[in-house]
C-alpha cells in the first residue's frame, strides 16, 4: 500500500527525553501533555506572559520521550527559550536533524510516529519519520487549501509571534488550550479571556472572489474601515485575522469580494 505523503519542509523536530520531560513541558504549554500517548497528539503553544502566541507545537509521546513538531525556521529561538526554563530538571533537549514532518490524508503503513491531527480530523495524519518515509506525494496544494477552509493556522506563517492572544488564533476551536490543567506561562490572561472578554479578533478561514492577495492584504468594510488582513492564502481560500465586528457584513480586499466560510 502506497504512503502518499506531503513533507512540511517549514516544520521539525525536538526530542524531550528524561524522567522530568513531562512535568518540564507541561508547566510551560498551553495544554495538557499528558494526553500525550501512542497513536495521540496534542495540540499546544507557548506564550508570553501577557497570553500572547510566541511558538506552536504538536506533541507526540515516543516511548518515555516527547518529540515536537515544531516550525524549523524558529527552531533555534525555541530551543533556547526551553533551555532558559530547563535550570537543573533532568530533561536533555535535542534538535532531531534525521526525523521530518509529513502530513496524510490516510493512516501511515509505516513505521514511523503518528497520529490524527489533533487540531482538526478533516486534517488527516501528522507523522513524524525518516526523509524516505513516503512512497508517494500527497499534492501541496490540496493540503494548503485543506488546511486553510478548516481555519487552521500553519505557525508564524499565520499568527504573528508577541501579536496575537492565543485565543485570538481559533485556538479554543482547535483543540489548543486546557483551562483545566493548571499553571503555565500566559495562562493567567488566557484564562481572563477565556471567562471575562469577549473576543474582538480571531483568524477566521475566508474564500475570496479570484485568487487571494498576498499576507498583509488588507480587509475593508463597505464603508472602507479597516477590517482585517490576509494571512496565507492558496487560491481563492486564506486564513483572515479580522475584527469579529465586521463578520456578518460585506468585505473587500484587493479588488475582490471576501466571505466567512
Amino acid at each position: 500500500m502506497t504512503n502518499a505523503m506531503l513533507k512540511l519542509d517549514n516544520r521539525g523536530v525536538l526530542r524531550l527525553k528524561g524522567a522530568e520531560s513531562l512535568s518540564f513541558l507541561q508547566g510551560l504549554v498551553t495544554n495538557d501533555v499528558k494526553q500525550a500517548q501512542a497513536g495521540k497528539a496534542v495540540y499546544a503553544a507557548m506564550l508570553t506572559p501577557q497570553g500572547k502566541f510566541m511558538f506552536d507545537m504538536i506533541v507526540f509521546a515516543d516511548g518515555d520521550d516527547l518529540l515536537l513538531d515544531v516550525e524549523a525556521a524558529r527552531k533555534p529561538d525555541l530551543m533556547r527559550r526551553l533551555m532558559m526554563y530547563k535550570l537543573r530538571a533532568d530533561v536533555e533537549i535535542t534538535d532531531e536533524t534525521g526525523l521530518f514532518v509529513f502530513a496524510s490524508f490516510k493512516e501511515p503503513q509505516i513505521d514511523a510516529v503518528f497520529a490524527v491531527d489533533p487540531r482538526h480530523p478533516d486534517l488527516g495524519w501528522r507523522v513524524i519519520a525518516a526523509e524516505n518515509a513516503a512512497s508517494a506525494t500527497l499534492d501541496a496544494t490540496d493540503y494548503e487549501i485543506a488546511r486553510l477552509k478548516l481555519g487552521v493556522p500553519d505557525g508564524s506563517r499565520d499568527m504573528i509571534p508577541e501579536k496575537y492572544f492565543w485565543l485570538e488564533t481559533a485556538a479554543e476551536k482547535l483543540n489548543g488550550v486546557s483551562f483545566s490543567k493548571g499553571c503555565y506561562v500566559g495562562q493567567e490572561l488566557t484564562a481572563r479571556m477565556k471567562h471575562r472578554t469577549t473576543l474582538k479578533k480571531m483568524l477566521v478561514p475566508v474564500k475570496v472572489s479570484g485568487l487571494a492577495p498576498e499576507a498583509g492584504t488588507m480587509i475593508t468594510s463597505e464603508d472602507g474601515k479597516t477590517a482585517g488582513e490576509i494571512r496565507t492564502s492558496a487560491g481563492e481560500f486564506a486564513l483572515a485575522y479580522l475584527r469579529l465586528e465586521y463578520a456578518e457584513t460585506p468585505l473587500a480586499c484587493g479588488g475582490s469580494q471576501v466571505r466567512l466560510i
